[in-house]
């Protein structure tokens, strides 16, 4: 397998979102009680999987049309994302050429090559660029996610973010991880997402491991960096806090093991983008 690890823009947000803790306040994590000058941007990734089964997506980023010059743009995002709300706990950029399309199609893939989208779950900075690969074969969620969304759309979620797309819900396979359920996608071990559930209910990590078993684990918002499972930090922003640290503990595990080659958050400011040979 070859990883991509790709940067779709960045997103700023209050520094207790990402690493407010186990007694950080949802309010304090949203950022409304810390000035702006304060607040830090961070990158948002994605993951290209060249797979002998076939190309992967892990998550999409923004889309292009909340940045639509390259730039922060205000009034592009609040009309791309649909949330004033949203806008106010979460800013984002994409410079030219790092939307996820632009960036498939700079090596010569198109949205309709990849044969799964894998969705870690449906936050904006995740699942906005969604739209943008519509045309993929299979987009992938955890039903869990997807009745999260429903049940927390006024505040955290916007149906048109996937509106158009075919989200298909998985049926778990398997009982590795912290909540037991698990889905192996071609059912020999190596793409494996694990319900990491906390961040919100149907968040998964993904799991890729060769055939002499040395994986890589992204783990998206099970974490927003290393330093979270070295120190045990959870973020501010949780439906679960007990199984949000749960989860954590898990990432830990998994990270420390020797045969994990690299274990990767999506928005660890360390990390760059860089490819993967597994």
């Amino acid at each position: 397998m070859r990883i991509h690890v790709l940067h779709t823009g960045e997103v700023r947000v209050s520094p207790y979102l990402p690493f407010g803790g186990d007694h950080c306040s949802l309010l304090k994590a949203s950022g409304f009680t810390t000035p702006k000058k304060d607040w830090i941007w961070l990158p948002v990734s994605c993951y290209l999987i060249e797979h002998p089964q076939g190309l992967i997506l892990v998550d999409t980023g923004w889309h292009r049309d909340m940045s639509p010059h390259g730039v922060f743009d205000k009034k592009a995002q609040i009309k791309s994302l649909g949330s004033w709300f949203l806008y106010h706990v979460n800013q984002g950029r994409i410079a030219a050429g790092e939307a996820i399309d632009e960036q498939l199609q700079s090596l010569g893939i198109k949205p309709s090559d990849l044969d799964y989208v894998l969705l870690t779950h449906l936050d904006c900075d995740h699942a906005n660029g969604l739209r943008a690969v519509r045309n993929a074969k299979h987009i992938i969620v955890a039903q869990e996610e997807l009745d999260c969304a429903r049940k927390n759309g006024f505040i955290r979620y916007k149906k048109k973010w996937w509106e158009g797309c075919d989200l298909q819900t998985i049926e778990w396979n398997g009982t590795e991880g912290p909540a037991d359920k698990s889905f192996d996608l071609f059912g020999d071990g190596s793409v494996v997402m694990v319900n990491i559930p906390g961040h919100c209910d149907g968040l998964c990590a993904v799991r890729l491991t060769n055939d002499r078993g040395q994986f890589v684990l992204l783990f998206g918002d099970g974490g927003y960096a290393a330093r979270s499972w070295q120190e045990m930090i959870t973020s501010g922003i949780a439906l679960d806090k007990q199984m949000q640290r749960k989860s954590l503990e898990w990432i830990r595990e998994q990270s420390l093991d020797p045969d994990c080659m690299e274990s990767l958050a999506t928005h660890d400011t360390d990390i760059k983008p860089h490819i993967i040979e597994l």
